[in-house]
């Protein structure tokens, strides 16, 4: 597996974040430290893609009926989504349910 440049990976990861549904406008300070973690524990960009998406989704696809979770307010909230798709990885072909389903929960017409 070839490893990105250090700062294409955390550019990456941060467009990712920032356009998801319920994330904050701009990176944090911190939100780029999460990014430089993610790239100095050798995670692909794969994975944290379908990590970031799989966990929106549960989010966006939550009953109506249940009581509103609070914004997301850091890239470090997916990590334990993340340990997740590490133990457990998707399917590639599901990468582009997840980014289908994500557009469609939340009236996006594009996921970056």
């Amino acid at each position: 597996m070839i490893r990105q440049d250090n700062t294409e990976f955390l550019s990456a990861v941060l467009k990712l974040y920032l356009n998801l549904a319920e994330t904050p406008p701009r990176a944090s300070t911190n939100d780029r430290k999460s990014a430089a973690e993610l790239h100095a524990r050798g995670i692909s960009l794969a994975t944290v893609e379908s990590a970031l998406l799989l966990a929106s989704m549960r989010r966006l696809a939550r009953s109506p009926d249940m009581p509103p979770l609070s914004p997301i307010r850091s890239l470090a909230y997916f990590f334990p989504v993340i340990d997740e798709v590490l133990a457990n990885p998707l399917p590639e072909s599901y990468l582009d349910y997840l980014r289908r389903k994500v557009v469609l929960l939340s009236g996006r017409r594009k996921i970056n």
